[in-house]
C-alpha cells in the first residue's frame, strides 16, 4: 500500500497565538502538514517562493500587507505557473471574524475559494482544508451563502463583467446548465451525480467544461457568477 502524501498547509495570521493553535490542530492530523507560517503577506509571498503548499489558510486583516492585496499577488503566480505545477494548483481560504465581511468577499473575486470564520469549530476548519483540495464542493456553503446573499444586489449590478459572463452563461450546453445550476446551489460532486442520475466522472467533466467556459478559477467563482448573472438569487 503507498503512503499518500499529506496535503501541505501554509499559515498566514498576524497573530503568533492564532498560527499556533492552528498548527497544533493541523499538524494532529495525519494527512495535513503544516509547511510555512508567516504573520502577513510580505512573509508569506517570500516563504512560498522557496516552500510549496497546496492550501493557504488566510488572515484578511493584517498589517503590512493584508490578505486581499496577498491573494492577488499569489494569483497573478498561479496564472503564469506551469500547468500541472503546486503553484498553478494553489488554493486560498480567507479567515476572517466576520461572516458579512466585505474583505472576505474581495478576496473570494480575487481568486480565494471561499472562507471561513475563525471560531468555526475545529472539525469544520480541517474539513474545509481537505475539500478546498479535492476541489469538489465549495467549502463552508452557508457562510459563502450569507455572504453573497448580503452582497447580492452590488453582484449583479450592471457591469462589462457581468455582461461577459452573461454570454459565458449563455454558451454551456443544456446539460452543462443543470451542472452549473447545482454548483451554484452549494451541491458536490456525488449529490449532483445522485441529482442527475449520472457517474461522479461524468459530473466532473461537465464540472471541466464549465470552469473552462466560465474562465472560473474553482466552484467558488462558479457560485459568484452564478449571483452575478441572476441565476442565484438571495433566499
Amino acid at each position: 500500500m503507498t503512503s499518500i502524501s499529506p496535503i501541505r498547509v501554509a499559515l498566514v495570521d498576524d497573530q503568533q497565538l492564532v498560527r499556533s493553535g492552528l498548527g497544533m490542530l493541523i499538524n494532529s492530523q495525519p494527512d495535513l502538514n503544516v509547511v510555512l507560517q508567516a504573520g502577513n503577506g510580505i512573509e508569506a509571498l517570500a516563504g512560498l517562493s522557496a516552500t510549496a503548499a497546496d492550501v493557504i489558510l488566510m488572515d484578511v486583516r493584517m498589517p503590512g500587507m493584508d490578505g486581499l492585496e496577498t491573494t492577488r499577488k499569489l494569483m497573478e503566480r498561479t496564472k503564469a505557473a506551469p500547468a500541472g505545477s503546486w503553484l498553478a494548483e494553489l488554493k486560498i481560504v480567507v479567515l476572517t471574524t466576520f461572516d458579512l465581511d466585505e474583505y472576505a468577499l474581495a478576496a473570494i473575486q480575487a481568486g480565494a475559494s471561499g472562507f471561513l470564520l475563525k471560531d468555526a469549530p475545529p472539525e469544520e476548519l480541517l474539513g474545509a482544508i481537505r475539500t478546498v483540495y479535492a476541489g469538489d464542493a465549495v467549502i463552508a456553503p452557508s457562510t459563502t451563502r450569507r455572504l453573497l446573499d448580503h452582497v447580492a444586489p452590488m453582484l449583479s449590478a450592471p457591469s462589462p463583467a457581468n455582461d461577459a459572463h452573461t454570454a459565458a452563461v449563455a454558451s454551456l450546453t443544456g446539460r452543462e446548465h443543470e451542472v452549473f445550476v447545482l454548483i451554484a446551489n452549494g451541491l458536490s460532486n456525488p449529490e449532483i451525480a445522485r441529482q442527475l442520475f449520472v457517474s461522479e466522472a461524468t459530473v466532473k467533466t461537465h464540472v471541466g467544461h464549465i470552469l473552462a467556459k466560465l474562465n472560473a478559477r474553482d466552484r467558488v467563482q462558479v457560485v459568484v457568477i452564478a449571483y452575478e448573472t441572476g441565476i442565484v438569487t438571495p433566499r
